[in-house]
This record gives structure tokens, C-alpha cells and sequence, in this order.
């Protein structure tokens, strides 16, 4: 297996598992189960969100994954369709933002 073959399967796992999080997050806020998880999981998010602005909104991963592609292809380091992979962050953050939303209603109609 290459090195950027793992490379690619250790993103893809890793973004399943932050899918993971933020739909936990959008079940627990639309069920109105905010419990200790809903905070973790936004710190989850948070510090994802910190990562890609000290990277400069790109993946440290993908930095690692350029040492072994030249290709300019947005899903080069992941397993995902090439559309999903180029707008990845701005679905999830449009969907993290949703949730906050919903959430600070929760918060704020109880």
C-alpha cells in the first residue's frame, strides 16, 4: 500500500468520525437531549475549526498527502467525490452554524 493510499484512508476515517460528531450534535439539538456530549462535541468542532485556521483552512493532512501528489484534484488525499472534497468545509460549517442555531433556540426557549 503507498503512502499516500494510508494517507488518504486515515483522512477519509477521520472526517467519517467528525460526520460522526456533527450528526450526534444535529440529533441531540432537534431531541432536545443537550447533555454533556453536545459540549464535547462542539469543543470537537471548535478545535477542528482552529487547526484549519492556523493551516490557513487547510487540512494538516492534506499538507502531509502534498509531499506525495502533484495532482490538483480537490479529493487527491481523500476517499471522497471530487465535488464533496471541494466544498467539504463549506457544508459543514453551513450545517455546524445550523446547529448552533437550533441550539441556542433550545437554550433559549427552556
Amino acid at each position: 500500500m503507498s503512502k499516500l493510499t494510508i494517507i488518504k484512508l486515515v483522512h477519509t476515517v477521520i472526517w467519517v468520525l467528525f460526520n460522526v460528531v456533527l450528526f450526534y450534535l444535529f440529533y441531540a439539538v432537534f431531541t432536545n437531549k443537550i447533555d454533556k456530549w453536545v459540549w464535547i462535541g462542539i469543543g470537537i468542532i471548535l478545535l477542528e475549526g482552529l487547526v484549519l485556521a492556523i493551516f490557513k483552512t487547510m487540512c494538516p493532512i492534506t499538507v502531509i498527502a502534498r509531499k506525495y501528489s502533484d495532482s490538483t484534484k480537490d479529493n487527491f488525499d481523500i476517499f471522497l467525490p471530487n465535488w464533496l472534497a471541494k466544498y467539504n468545509k463549506l457544508i459543514y460549517t453551513s450545517f455546524f452554524i445550523f446547529i448552533l442555531i437550533v441550539l441556542a433556540y433550545r437554550l433559549l426557549s427552556n
